[in-house]
């Protein structure tokens, strides 16, 4: 099925093929489209309806939806770009690196501002204390691991994953369609990947280490489409199709 979406007068019609979400393993481990669900949907969305099709197999492309997805997929992009560009700095001992770190740490800032849009302050203070310390983990983690420090490697390595499961129960609770289960088993996946190319960073196996951030880059990019995926499910009056 072909879903229809208005394009400029009435009389105009583009037509979009379907979105395929099976693919993409955060749709296997989210609640089914299939079966009945309450979202939380804010009071004045309560008469709206989501804008999938009534066979659940294709979604109808707003504006908005790409909208919220592009800046999804930049912040994430910036998320592991500034990432990786502080591993640089510390494996090279480089005199950016408070500079870095502060461009990282600002990526949090930025993420939490758009879940403000759609969750108020509260949450939005929470989402960034919690993707600030995971930065702050990371970067104790590189720095433990270039100096030899073998134990304050160790303990930054476990907060580093204490802190992705907390981010995980914490979005599950927010967001009935982020699971818990899914988005845990992506964040430790990004976290192993961030570790494998920041060692090869430190012992100057560039070739690995570059493969290696070509894997983080695109799993980065599949949780921002997760992201958007969530929120457009649980505020669909936002993305409505006209």
């Amino acid at each position: 099925m072909n879903f229809i979406q208005k394009k400029g007068g009435l009389n105009q019609m583009r037509r979009f093929p379907p979105v395929p979400f099976a693919g993409n393993p955060f749709y296997q481990l989210m609640p089914s489209l299939n079966q009945p669900h309450s979202p939380v949907y804010p009071k004045s969305a309560a008469s709206f309806e989501p804008s999938y099709s009534q066979h659940h197999s294709c979604m109808c492309i707003t504006k908005a939806y790409l909208d919220l997805n592009n800046l999804m997929r930049t912040l994430w992009e910036q998320h592991v770009a500034w990432t990786r560009m502080l591993i640089i700095s510390i494996a090279a001992g480089l005199s950016d690196e408070e500079l870095v770190t502060k461009r990282l740490l600002r990526n949090a800032v930025d993420m939490a501002n758009v879940m403000k849009s759609f969750y108020g302050d509260a949450i939005a203070s929470t989402f960034e204390a919690l993707f600030r310390d995971h930065f702050i983990f990371a970067a104790q983690l590189v720095k433990a691991a270039k100096a030899g420090d073998n134990r304050a490697a160790a303990e930054a390595e476990k907060n580093w994953y204490e802190n992705a499961n907390e981010i995980a129960a914490f979005l599950q609770r927010v967001n009935p369609y982020w699971s818990e289960e899914a988005f845990r088993a992506k964040l430790h996946e990004h976290l192993a990947l961030t570790k494998t190319e920041a060692v090869n960073r430190l012992t100057g196996n560039f070739a690995v280490d570059i493969a290696t951030f070509d894997k983080v880059e695109r799993q980065a990019l599949e949780m921002a489409d997760a992201f958007t995926m969530g929120i457009v499910r649980q505020f669909p009056n936002y993305f409505i199709c006209e």
